[in-house]
């Protein structure tokens, strides 16, 4: 079996909406869905295998069981590197930050999270909020905090769709509302939550924040502007993200056994071929082809988020190691 399709773990939060159980084909049995992890070895969220021998098994099920899957480019993480996921902000994210690496592994004993977002779908007039508006010292961060007034420094950056923002590690960011997101990070789950517009959780109480983190690992400057990815829509050291646009047309690749390729359809529908096998597809789903199934052939009136894992030292922001 070369191409695998991926049931996502579905995640509700209260600022979720209903998009991706109706426009994304998810099937979920909660009132509101908030984000599909699509490509998942996290503990807090597996991806599963939906076709084949591995149906029903974890995707970490899968790789355990077929290390050649993941790729050699993956060997040098403890942990499968990559995190996708589809996200729906009906309403407001709460303002955040991701530390690097470095204070990850020390505080939070995981990665830290560097993500790129690739905009779905927007609402007229949609922002998100993407670094500060201009360089501010960490004692006016602190009390624009206490006192409310963050937003008012922040850069409210207006979307549209097939637009993509690189987040690094460091730089405080939400999505806002009216925003549907593909999200490529690294495998973690490491959030410090700035400010929540004091809105409550479903225990009444306020949602936790975590101030004095964030203020360790937030960079208060504008967001940077002179990233170079070639061709990509983004990379790190973790992660190389690629768009597929086809037109009725097909487009041929391969593996060579350094790296799995991750296929996330965001618009349309298709096919995906390779070995003498052919899988349909429709906005939302996510196929995984192992690195050793050789080439590959996409088809179809679609667009296609593709993510691969990079060789060593390809691109390593804000100081973060291999």
């Amino acid at each position: 079996m070369a191409i695998i399709k991926l049931i996502p773990a579905c995640k509700s939060y209260l600022w979720g909406g209903q998009r991706l159980k109706t426009n994304f084909h998810k099937k979920f049995d909660g009132n509101v869905l908030a984000e599909t992890w699509e490509l998942s070895c996290h503990p807090d969220g597996p991806s599963a295998v939906a076709n084949g021998p591995f149906a029903g098994k974890t995707l970490a099920e899968y790789l355990k069981a077929n290390p050649a899957a993941a790729g050699t480019n993956c060997a040098r993480f403890g942990d499968f590197p990559v995190l996708i996921k589809l996200i729906d902000a009906h309403n407001n994210l709460s303002i955040q930050v991701h530390p690097n690496n470095d204070y990850a592994l020390k505080n939070e004993h995981q990665f830290g999270k560097t993500e790129m977002w690739y905009i779905v779908d927007c609402e007229p007039g949609a922002f998100l909020y993407y670094g500060f508006k201009k360089t501010i010292s960490k004692e006016e961060f602190q009390k624009r905090i206490e006192d409310g007034t963050l937003t008012e420094v922040l850069n409210a950056a207006p979307v549209h769709p097939d637009d993509t923002f690189f987040i690094e590690a460091g730089t405080i960011h939400a999505i806002c509302k009216g925003i549907v997101i593909a999200e490529i990070q690294q495998n973690s789950n490491v959030t410090y939550r700035v400010f929540d517009y004091n809105r409550v959780g479903k225990d009444g109480k306020p949602r936790q924040l975590h101030v004095s983190k964030a203020l360790d690992v937030t960079r208060t400057v504008p967001p940077r502007t002179d990233y170079d990815f070639d061709s990509h829509l983004g990379c790190c050291n973790s992660f190389v993200t690629d768009l597929l646009q086809l037109s009725g047309n097909e487009v041929t690749a391969s593996t060579d056994g350094s790296t799995f390729h991750s296929l996330l359809a965001v618009k349309g529908s298709g096919s995906v071929s390779c070995s003498g096998e052919t899988v349909s597809f429709e906005q939302g789903d996510s196929i995984f082809l192992p690195a050793d199934c050789g080439s590959y052939r996409v088809s179809g009136q679609c667009t296609v988020v593709r993510t691969t894992v990079p060789p060593k030292n390809t691109y390593l922001p804000n100081g973060d190691k291999a």
